[in-house]
């Protein structure tokens, strides 16, 4: 199955929601502990700047932790439905903005900077100073990847459903998704190479979702390169996919994700 492209597609999210918010799985619990206790930050007066917030699925984590948060979402349909699923929930700030070219002006700087699969959007050649211009010293960058994984046992559905996405000129010819402990945390090498944070802490995480057909192609269709495929490639995938589940006993899909926190501090 394809992986979702980088370049010129980040803006494609705006036009599904609804759906991102209804259907995009949130984060493991233990991540925002640990992300807590290896910052050595505390509850209270903690400031944190999140980097894209979608519809809040990782803003939600950050607030459970008492910590105020300015969160920056480009897309205008993304941060209204962010603002409505957040209220409430803490002090948290959805501004419209791109990270790059957000100015911070009279906020003091933050104790933690925070981008749940979201940094590999960014211009690697901005984000890093970026990044650390905003955070005060000895600040914190905290980088979520994820990945769609393939544990021992895990569902074989994905590796049948790859010739449905060769089929259709969707396919990445990697046979399915690669076991997690083949996947190696992908920011580590530009975070020390950028010169301004220190070697990051790396946090893994392995865990699961089951999804009936509904729920499986609702999700799919808030991935990038599914958004932007044609009408005859969705129609068609989509038509495999309920095929192969409907054979299925179970009538479901079960997904693992792979959750890679990447925590690094700002070199003084």
């Amino acid at each position: 199955m394809a992986q979702e492209p980088y370049a010129g597609l980040a803006t494609t999210f705006d036009t599904v929601a609804e759906s991102y918010a209804r259907i995009r799985p949130g984060y493991p619990g233990r991540l925002f502990a640990d992300l807590a206790a290896s910052t050595g930050l505390s509850s209270a007066g903690t400031r944190v700047l999140e980097v894209g917030t979608g519809t809040g699925q990782a803003t939600r984590g950050l607030l459970d932790r008492g910590w105020s948060v300015v969160t920056l979402e480009p897309g205008r349909e993304l941060a209204a439905v962010a603002r409505r699923v957040l209220a409430e929930r803490g002090d948290v700030d959805v501004v419209v903005s791109p990270f790059e070219r957000w100015e911070a002006g009279d906020r003091r700087p933050f104790d933690l900077v925070f981008a749940a699969t979201s940094w590999h959007w960014l211009d690697p050649r901005v984000a890093y100073r970026r990044a650390a211009e905003l955070l005060r010293p000895a600040g914190h960058l905290a980088i979520v990847a994820t990945e769609h994984v393939s544990p021992p046992g895990g569902d074989d559905f994905f590796q049948q459903v790859e010739r449905v996405y060769d089929e259709v000129g969707m396919g990445d010819g990697q046979g399915g998704p690669k076991p997690p402990e083949a996947i190696a945390a992908p920011d580590v090498d530009a975070i020390v190479d950028s010169g301004l944070f220190a070697q990051p802490v790396v946090h893994r995480y392995v865990w699961s979702r089951d999804y009936t057909v509904e729920e499986y192609l609702e999700l799919i269709s808030t991935y990038s390169g599914h958004i932007a495929a044609s009408s005859w490639q969705r129609r068609t995938l989509f038509t495999g996919i309920r095929e192969l589940v409907a054979a299925r006993p179970s009538g479901t899909v079960r997904k693992h994700y792979l959750n890679m926190l990447q925590i690094a501090r700002r070199l003084d």
